[in-house]
């Protein structure tokens, strides 16, 4: 099965704050391996407008360093896992680490 994965992300490194990213790497894995990863401006930020966008490319997890309640309440409402306290790391390494059960994740880096 195919598996989506999202990650908010600054200078192509995963960001603490998933309202404030440049861009979203998509990544998806197949088979335990990255068969496709691209990086993707959102729309304008709008509370609830990333959940809504990420919804629609099909995404099933989203790795952040943090976000806000409402975000993670639209994501829980679709469907979509959400992992919180991800470093500033590169996206695909944070996917690998994250299928391996090997992502070291702490305390959500946003606080609202």
């Amino acid at each position: 099965m195919k598996k989506i994965f999202a990650v908010p992300t600054e200078n192509k490194k995963a960001c603490s704050h998933f309202g404030h990213c440049e861009t979203f790497a998509i990544i998806a894995m197949e088979n335990g391996e990255i068969v496709q990863e691209y990086y993707i401006e959102p729309p304008e930020h709008q509370p609830g407008t990333y959940p809504r966008f990420l919804v629609g490319l099909g995404v099933h997890t989203v790795i952040a360093g943090g976000m806000g309640v409402k975000a993670q309440t639209l994501f829980k409402e679709n469907n979509i896992s959400v992992v919180m306290g991800a470093g500033v790391e590169d996206p695909s390494k944070l996917v690998l680490d994250y299928e391996a059960g090997n992502l070291i994740s702490g305390s959500n880096a946003c606080d609202h």
